[in-house]
């Protein structure tokens, strides 16, 4: 057995890290898709096909990245897909009440070029760092912060009224 031999990861590894990411995935989903069942879908996708392909992940501690990739790509194609963002005023049943954005902010983000989408989904949603939202697309850190930068500008812009006030501040 050399030392770069593959080692799949064990089923029950696999189960116990998936059970520990899922908030977060679930999260990144909703703010992708903006509705809770396309979320638990793109959820269940990505933890299926992480599964099926866990030959893949050298290192336990790579497996939040891998899902988190899967999981972009599957709400990426979802989205593709219907052509159209779903938008509800419902609370979801589980697990985001304290991230749970107005449709104003939902449809601020959507305006965004797709990068800076994901960047703000992948830092406010998922709780990423920039080193890991970096990783996670193939981007360096400062190109990260760059867009994180313009982004967060761009949905000020968009988000405040006619006199420059944001429309969540207090008066």
């Amino acid at each position: 057995m050399g030392i770069f031999t593959k080692k799949k990861l064990d089923p029950d590894t696999y189960v116990k890290l998936t059970e520990e990411y899922r908030e977060v995935l679930y999260r990144m989903a909703y703010g992708y898709l903006g509705s809770e069942s396309m979320a638990l879908d793109a959820v269940d996708e990505a933890i299926y096909l992480g599964y099926k392909n866990r030959e893949s992940i050298i290192e336990p501690d790579f497996t939040k990245t891998y899902l988190t990739r899967i999981l972009i790509h599957e709400c990426l194609r979802i989205l593709k897909k219907d052509k159209k963002v779903y938008y509800t005023d419902t609370l979801p049943e589980r697990g985001m009440e304290d991230n749970v954005i107005s449709l104003p902010t939902k449809a601020a983000i959507s305006s965004l070029q797709e990068v800076q989408q994901q960047v703000i989904i992948l830092r406010y949603f998922a709780g990423f760092t920039i080193k890991e939202t970096g990783e996670i697309l193939s981007l360096p850190e400062g190109t990260v912060s760059s867009h994180t930068r313009k982004a967060l500008e761009l949905l000020r812009i968009e988000l405040s009224d006619e006199k420059g006030d944001l429309s969540y501040e207090k008066k």
